[in-house]
């Protein structure tokens, strides 16, 4: 999962499910949503680095619910 690739609009699902197994107000959350708003490669960035360090469970949790059609 080093290499992680992720577009601009799966950020912003992946920062409503975060939001949704955590809490709005989780750091990974905000740098995500940061993110898609702005699209600077810095807060990109920022935003990978602390979606990879948030809890394993969360963070597979998140991704899982990104790949549910429902």
């Amino acid at each position: 999962m080093s290499e992680l690739k992720i577009d601009i609009e799966t950020m912003g699902r992946l920062a409503r499910a975060l939001a949704f197994i955590g809490s709005e107000g989780d750091p990974a959350v905000v740098a995500l949503r940061a993110a898609v708003e702005s699209e600077d490669p810095k807060d990109i960035k920022n935003a990978r680095t602390l979606f990879m360090r948030i809890n394993a469970g969360h963070r597979n949790a998140a991704l899982a619910m990104l790949m549910d059609p429902d």
